[in-house]
């Protein structure tokens, strides 16, 4: 075995055992809050959980992928510095977007979305603005491979937003607004280990020895300086590319929210709240298990990207089969469970609401869940091969077909129709995703060129 499979396969079973505790507590905190707020007070926690992560994701992740694949090619290629001016600007111009976005909007946000419960804006600005830093490191930690550390960062995140709701559960505090406190308090208390991962650089650095001048300015000029010299505006070229790449991501973070999301806020526009917390819980079938997949994501795109470098295409084909075969058989035993106990470990373990939870339906969410993963996957391969255009476009097909489902009533039941819709939308992913990936690398996007 290979070292750099030896490394990809503990960094992923290291990062797997943070983000599988971090899946655990994000799912017990919305456990914990629907049984000590009213539906209705829960679902507007839910409603500004949903938001938010719509907006971070589709803002923040793309610098993180862009982050990790370009530290990742670098180090695959030998250097030991990297490129950090371009992803910092465009992440601070992200969340400035967002910023003067959400205080344009802030009456209609306040009106339609939270009811006039000023603190939950103010949580959504707060903890959105957080997460910029939290993303940021997690693409630098990702690139590098500290995934111990990435693992702990994520797992400190969900502390201490479960610390929150352990408060209002135990009558330390009281209400949805201390709950919600948790979601902005905790990205910056995950940045408690960033101090950590400097230290570990640091003894790198003293272990490999001093770079050179040319090295340093190389990374301080932004991606791929060193690497072309056509001529002094490479600075901008580098930016555009980078640029390019990061908005085809968001357009793919953005489809995926959509597929996580839309159904609840289709529902909640609608219908009553209760029947879109209802949805909401359904959904979390399949956002638990992909927050835990988040773990081979993050240590796959370096991984698949310095394959792609350095060992060719058998090496990267047998990556991709091992995972989605992985990912199959999990999703087929997730399924089976549902099929099995999962209305009663729903309506009666988890969230305690009167309803009863079809176990069919819950059985489609166990399979479209498998269907995102592998889609996962195989997104991951295109953006290793720079086919981040290609690959957003098979995301952007899925999410519209998903969210024309929803708004089309064929289907009266709502929680069915966001069971049925999620499954076909996500299997429509796959093949997508599977016939962009068995062209192989022919015909790729530009890619923001990090090496010689």
């Amino acid at each position: 075995m290979s070292a750099s499979r030896r490394s990809y396969g503990s960094g992923a079973r290291v990062l797997s055992v943070g983000i599988a505790a971090t899946g655990l507590l994000t799912f017990a905190f919305f456990s914990i809050a629907s049984h000590v707020l009213s539906a209705d007070a829960a679902e507007r926690v839910d409603v500004l959980w949903s938001v938010m992560f719509v907006v971070i994701s589709v803002i923040y992740r793309p610098v993180e992928q862009l982050l990790s694949r370009t530290i990742a090619e670098r180090r695959a290629l030998g250097h030991t510095e990297h490129p950090l001016r371009v992803p910092i600007a465009i992440q601070a111009s992200f969340a400035l977007i967002f910023l003067i976005l959400a205080l344009v909007f802030r009456e209609e946000l306040l009106s339609e979305v939270f009811d006039h419960y000023s603190a939950l804006y103010d949580v959504l600005v707060v903890g959105t603005l957080a997460y910029a830093g939290s993303y940021f490191a997690r693409g630098w930690l990702a690139g590098n491979e500290y995934f111990a550390l990435y693992g702990a960062l994520v797992l400190m995140e969900a502390t201490s937003r479960i610390c929150f709701a352990l408060a209002v559960a135990l009558g330390i505090a009281s209400g949805q607004t201390a709950i919600a406190l948790g979601i902005a308090a905790a990205p910056l208390l995950s940045l408690v280990v960033v101090p950590a991962a400097f230290a570990r650089r640091g003894h790198e650095r003293q272990m490999s020895g001093p770079f050179t001048v040319d090295e340093a300015d190389a990374a301080l000029a932004g991606p791929g300086t060193e690497g072309v010299q056509e001529t002094a505006a490479h600075g901008e070229l580098s930016l555009r590319r980078g640029g390019r790449f990061a908005l085809w991501v968001s357009g793919i973070m953005l489809s995926e929210q959509t597929l996580l999301n839309a159904a609840v806020l289709t529902v909640y526009a609608t219908s009553d709240q209760a029947l879109a917390g209802i949805v909401f819980n359904v959904m979390l079938i399949a956002r638990a298990p992909l927050q835990l997949f988040q773990a081979i994501q993050t240590s796959l795109l370096p991984h698949l990207t310095g394959l792609e470098a350095k060992e060719g295409h058998a090496a990267f084909a047998r990556a991709i089969r091992l995972t989605v075969l992985a990912i199959a058989a999990f999703a087929a035993t997730v399924a089976l469970g549902l099929l099995l106990i999962g209305p009663f470990v729903m309506g009666h373990v988890l969230f305690g609401q009167h309803y009863s939870y079809g176990r069919f339906g819950l059985a489609l969410i166990g399979l479209g869940m498998g269907m995102h993963l592998a889609s996962g996957a195989l997104n991951q391969a295109a953006l290793a091969r720079n086919r981040a255009r290609a690959a957003a476009t098979c995301w952007m097909i899925a999410a519209l077909a998903f969210l024309a489902w929803m708004l089309t009533p064929l289907v009266g039941e709502q929680v069915l129709r966001a069971e049925l819709g999620y499954f076909g939308a996500t299997s429509l992913l796959a093949l997508l995703l599977a016939l962009l990936y068995r062209r192989g690398a022919g015909a790729r996007d530009t890619p923001p060129r990090t090496g010689r």
